[in-house]
């Protein structure tokens, strides 16, 4: 039995850093979104072991990808011995900011659940993936979402309107770790309305901010020069995602979307690439 499956990105709507966790983590409140810009994921099961294969200058094959630990967590907890062979094709910049490693991860223990009847239902997986990454159990979750905590406390979004995105990744990664390290949260802002009673886009509008902006902004001058296209092209709004450092328009239509892809990319530098995507529910 051979299965495939594809594995979403997300943006961050919002997202505000609280304060720093005597763990060396921070807690967060961050709006995630996922889109329709996809990796795809083949299964395929083997006597023993695990076998990662894809594009070994995009990602680890080995113990440091996120699959591989997600994979050892999953047989370690069901007591499967087993093995698994699993491609990932890459369409997700690696990191930029989109979640690609950490929807990977949670794609695979879906799979694997299902592909060898382990049983365990959504909520035991959550569980699971909340050590692997902040974003892991989001993606099992399959909503958007309010995310708390380290991103391990998830409450469903209500009435968030779909948005077209414009994805404009710049061609260079980010440290997460380095971000959040440089981060000043003297300058965080707090008082935020998390509490959007209406359908309304503008409403929604209004909360489009991410406090680590301005450190990779700060170390990379294209963050801000993306964003002023965007603008300038007919997006709602903009926004980095993440830590970068991938930058995001929202548009009200595909059409609109699609033009605007077409002039940031041919204006870009070198390694720049263009994405268009729509919300999934």
């Amino acid at each position: 039995m051979t299965l495939t499956r594809l594995s979403p990105a997300k943006v961050n709507l919002h997202l505000s850093v609280l304060r720093k966790r005597p763990d060396g983590y921070h807690d967060l409140k961050t709006l995630l979104q996922r889109i329709s810009l996809f990796d795809e994921l083949t299964f395929r099961p083997l006597p023993t072991g695990i076998v990662i294969r894809g594009d070994e200058d995009k990602i680890p094959l080995g113990k440091d990808n996120i699959v591989y630990r997600s994979v050892e967590k999953l047989f370690h907890a069901t007591g499967y011995r087993g093995g698994v062979e699993i491609g990932i094709e890459k369409n997700i910049p690696v990191a930029a900011g989109l979640g690609g490693g950490s929807s990977n991860a949670a794609c695979t223990l879906v799979a694997l659940d299902e592909m060898f009847d382990f049983c365990l239902g959504k909520e035991r997986l959550m569980r699971l993936a909340s050590g692997l990454g902040a974003d892991v159990p989001f993606f099992i979750f399959e909503k958007t979402a309010w995310a708390e905590g380290i991103g391990d406390i998830l409450t469903e979004a209500q009435h968030v309107p779909s948005f077209w995105f414009v994805l404009v990744n710049p061609g260079f990664s980010v440290s997460t770790k380095e971000v959040y390290e440089n981060l000043n949260l003297g300058l965080t802002k707090k008082n935020i309305n998390y509490r959007i009673r209406t359908a309304q886009r503008g409403d929604w509008l209004t909360l489009l901010q991410n406090d680590l902006e301005e450190v990779t902004a700060g170390r990379h001058r294209e963050i801000g020069e993306i964003k002023q296209g965007l603008l300038r092209e007919g997006a709602e709004g903009a926004l980095m995602s993440g830590s970068g450092p991938t930058v995001f328009g929202l548009f009200e239509d595909e059409g609109k979307a699609r033009l605007a892809s077409k002039a940031l990319l041919g204006s870009g530098r070198a390694g720049r690439r263009v994405y268009v995507a729509r919300s999934l529910c």
